[in-house]
């Protein structure tokens, strides 16, 4: 296969990574969405960007399935393309695409953590209502005791 008749192969691949590229514009901006939800967001919220990002990635793994086979045929012929321009273009996209996940991947990490710390919190706030609900009770017991016990008294008395 000569250049030009690779070039219809590459301008078919470029438009399917700026497509990817922009689907994964938007995974980042729901990253960042969903890291503000798991700090402060509800349970609501959360479901709903939950469900958003689902749908965002199953418009992705579609598009990188439909360019799989674009993909292994440029590599059969990748020593043709090293020279294109358009080829060289593509390789400038995929380093942004790779800059863009490890962006999203470290956002989810900090979603995952604040989800963390999170869950911490209220397993402290249960803790300490557990304890709270254990001195009452105490408390009551010394300051209302039982009728019984006043009986007692009464008879020896």
């Amino acid at each position: 296969m000569t250049s030009p008749q690779l070039l219809p192969l590459v301008e078919q691949y470029r438009a399917g990574l700026d497509a990817e590229l922009m689907l994964l514009h938007r995974l980042q901006a729901i990253a960042v969405d969903q890291r503000r939800v798991s700090e402060t967001g509800t349970a609501t919220e959360m479901q709903a960007t939950l469900d958003h990002r689902d749908r965002v990635m199953a418009t992705l793994v579609t598009v990188e399935h439909e360019l799989k086979g674009v993909r292994q045929r440029l590599l059969l012929f990748r020593q043709y393309l090293a020279d294109m321009p358009a080829f060289q273009e593509i390789v400038a996209l995929h380093r942004q695409a790779a800059d863009l996940v490890a962006d999203i991947v470290a956002v989810d990490q900090d979603s995952v953590q604040a989800l963390k710390n999170a869950e911490q919190a209220r397993h402290l706030a249960a803790q300490t209502l557990e304890q709270g609900e254990s001195t009452l009770a105490a408390y009551r017991r010394v300051v209302k005791p039982t009728l019984a016990s006043a009986t007692l008294v009464n008879r020896r008395g």
